[in-house]
């Protein structure tokens, strides 16, 4: 796990450390709309002691967003690299700075309720086994994220059903406080620092998607539990960053799967399958690329119509 490069800008005064105690990790790129209140809301949760963001080349008032910030409390830390690293790199990055025995991976643009990080810690702690715990994530206008609670997914069984992608997505265990799945959405990802760091943190070479596929992968591997709690929910705005380069934001989710697939499935596979998936995976890349673009000039023609 490498610690990356950047600009220390701030750094919080000394704190002691209890065993509840939360260090977060936001990566922001362009997310100068939903930064603040993600901020905001993070400063005012209970438990959460120390927040790093790393900023991964931002070219919008993210930044100074974030410096403002910072100057009012002395748990916030800036760290602002010259180039985008990437998100994986990001999020390693952050996890050097952290001395709090939990740690958390926060998307800048969810808003977490003031005891959201602290109740996942209570249930990481009351559950024997438990490793990596994800939320609920809905959208804005309360509509769940099926990316809550994942299978993990096997590329050659994705070929064989032509890209059918419902049988990856969990539904929702109203019985259960704590539902055992095999991957959460990245989007806030809370763990113990120490396994993360046994771990090895994140797995650089994903640039941008499929990393927390592969860090519930190996959480599992490790003899850890991988668990959603039903029971709290947090709004994400999503894909605030993505859709001005949706185009590029799918190449990485193609490389990401790819990449997956050699290191988890190809090894069990036939000599055909990585050949099948690699032409597979890329033709659905292609196909699916004049859509992007066409969405994306008609969502940049109704920005610039709006009054």
């Amino acid at each position: 796990m490498s610690a990356g490069t950047g600009e220390l800008l701030t750094s919080p005064g000394a704190v002691g450390i209890g065993a509840n105690d939360i260090g977060v990790v936001v990566v922001s790129h362009e997310s100068a709309g939903t930064i603040g209140e993600c901020l905001q809301r993070l400063l005012a949760a209970r438990d959460v002691f120390r927040i790093v963001v790393i900023d991964n080349a931002s070219s919008d008032a993210t930044v100074a967003i974030v410096r403002e910030l910072c100057a009012r409390d002395e748990r916030l830390s800036l760290v602002v690299n010259a180039d985008n690293v990437g998100f994986a790199a990001a999020c390693n990055q952050g996890a050097t700075a952290f001395a709090q025995p939990w740690i958390a991976f926060v998307n800048p643009d969810c808003y977490v309720e003031r005891d959201t990080l602290s109740r996942l810690v209570r249930h990481a702690r009351e559950r024997p086994g438990a490793g990596l715990l994800g939320v609920e994530m809905v959208d804005e206008a309360g509509v769940v994220d099926p990316n809550s609670r994942r299978s993990d997914p096997s590329l050659a069984d994705l070929l064989l059903r032509f890209g059918r992608r419902d049988d990856l997505y969990l539904g929702r265990d109203p019985a259960l406080a704590l539902q055992l799945v095999d991957a959460v959405s990245g989007a806030l990802m809370l763990l113990p620092t120490g396994l993360f760091l046994r771990l090895g943190g994140f797995d650089e070479g994903y640039r941008l998607h499929v990393e927390d596929l592969d860090l519930c992968r190996r959480v599992r591997d490790g003899g850890y539990e991988v668990l959603v709690a039903n029971d709290l929910r947090v709004v994400h705005v999503n894909g605030v960053s993505s859709r001005r380069r949706p185009l590029r934001v799918s190449w990485h989710k193609h490389r990401g799967m790819w990449r997956y697939f050699r290191k988890f499935e190809a090894p069990r596979g036939r000599s055909w399958t990585a050949p099948a998936v690699w032409v597979a995976l890329w033709l659905h890349f292609l196909l699916g690329a004049p859509g992007l673009l066409w969405r994306a000039r008609r969502e940049r023609a109704q920005r610039g119509a709006a009054p």
